[in-house]
C-alpha cells in the first residue's frame, strides 16, 4: 500500500480536527468532566448511523472490546496531562512518542517494514513534534504533565495498533468506525459518573453543545485515520496524523496564551519536512 495525495490531505484534515477537540477539553473548567462530556458526545454523534451501518464482522469484535478498555486509560491520562500542564506541552509529547512505538511494532503486527525514506519522515515528524512540546519547558513544574503525556503515548500506540487490526477485519471501515465510537467512550463516562455523578450531570447539561461538537470532531479525526489505515501503511498514517501538534501548538500558544510561539516554528518546519519525506 502507498500513501496517495488524497489520503495525505484527508489525514491532515483529521489532524486539525484532533487538535481542535483537544483544545476544547483543555479550555474547559475541569479536564476530567470535559473529557467525559466529549467522550459521551462521540457516542451520541454516531447514534444516527448505527441504524444504517452493519455491525463489523465477528473477527473485529475482540479488537473493538480491547479498544474500549484501552481508551479508559487514554481518557484518564489525557485528563491528567491537561490538569497538570499546558496543551502545547502535553499534546506534542503524547502524540510525538506514539508513532515511533507504532513504527517499531508495525512489522510484527502487520508485516509492514518502513523503508529508508519512510523512517526519515517518521523521525523528522516525531522529533519536530517533541521539540514543539519541549519549547520553553520548566522541568521542575512540568514533571507530572510530562509523566502523564509519556504514559498516554504508550496507550495511544496500543489503541492505534488494536484499531488498525480491527478496522481491517471489520469488512468495511465505516462498520468499525461507527461501532467503535459508540462503545469507546462509554466505560470512561461510567467511571466518571460513579465518582462524580452530580457534578458530571450538571456539567453535561451546561456544556452539552461543546461536548457534542468535540464528539463530532473526535469521530471525524479518528474515523478518517482508521479509514486511511486501510489505504496506506499504519506507521505512516500514525506519524502523518501527528501533524495535529502543529495546530495544537499554535492553538495553545496563540489562542490559549501559553506562549513560546517562536521556538515552536523550528519544530513545525521539521514536521513539514517529515511529511514531504513520506511522499518521496
Amino acid at each position: 500500500m502507498e500513501l496517495s495525495l488524497g489520503v495525505t490531505l484527508a489525514v491532515l484534515g483529521a489532524a486539525l480536527l484532533h487538535a481542535t477537540w483537544n483544545a476544547i477539553v483543555k479550555s474547559g473548567s475541569d479536564p476530567m468532566l470535559d473529557t467525559a462530556v466529549v467522550a459521551l458526545g462521540s457516542s451520541v454523534a454516531v447514534l444516527p448511523f448505527l441504524a444504517v451501518v452493519s455491525p463489523p464482522e465477528a473477527a473485529a469484535w475482540p479488537w473493538l472490546a480491547a479498544s474500549a478498555v484501552i481508551h479508559v486509560g487514554y481518557f484518564t491520562a489525557l485528563a491528567g496531562a491537561y490538569r497538570a500542564g499546558d496543551l502545547s506541552h502535553g499534546y506534542p509529547i503524547m502524540r510525538g512518542v506514539a508513532p515511533l512505538i507504532v513504527a517499531m511494532s508495525a512489522s510484527t503486527w502487520f508485516g509492514e517494514a518502513p523503508g529508508a525514506a519512510t523512517w526519515a519522515g517518521l523521525l523528522l515528524i516525531c522529533s519536530g513534534v517533541l521539540s514543539l512540546g519541549l519549547a520553553g519547558l520548566d522541568w521542575r513544574r512540568s514533571r507530572a504533565a510530562t509523566a502523564w503525556a509519556l504514559a498516554n503515548a504508550v496507550i495511544i500506540a496500543a489503541y492505534t495498533l488494536v484499531d488498525a487490526a480491527g478496522v481491517r477485519a471489520a469488512g468495511g471501515a465505516e462498520r468499525y468506525v461507527c461501532w467503535v465510537f459508540f462503545v469507546m467512550g462509554l466505560p470512561y463516562v461510567l467511571l466518571v459518573w460513579a465518582r462524580r455523578r452530580a457534578e458530571l450531570a450538571r456539567h453535561a447539561v451546561r456544556h452539552w453543545r461543546r461536548g457534542l461538537l468535540g464528539g463530532v470532531f473526535v469521530v471525524g479525526s479518528y474515523g478518517i485515520a482508521l479509514w486511511a489505515m486501510t489505504r496506506a501503511p499504519v506507521a505512516v498514517i500514525a506519524a502523518l496524523r501527528e501533524t495535529s501538534v502543529i495546530f495544537g501548538a499554535l492553538i495553545g500558544a496563540w489562542l490559549l496564551k501559553e506562549g513560546h510561539l517562536r521556538p515552536r516554528l523550528a519544530g513545525a518546519a521539521a514536521v513539514l519536512a517529515g511529511v514531504i519525506a513520506l511522499k518521496l
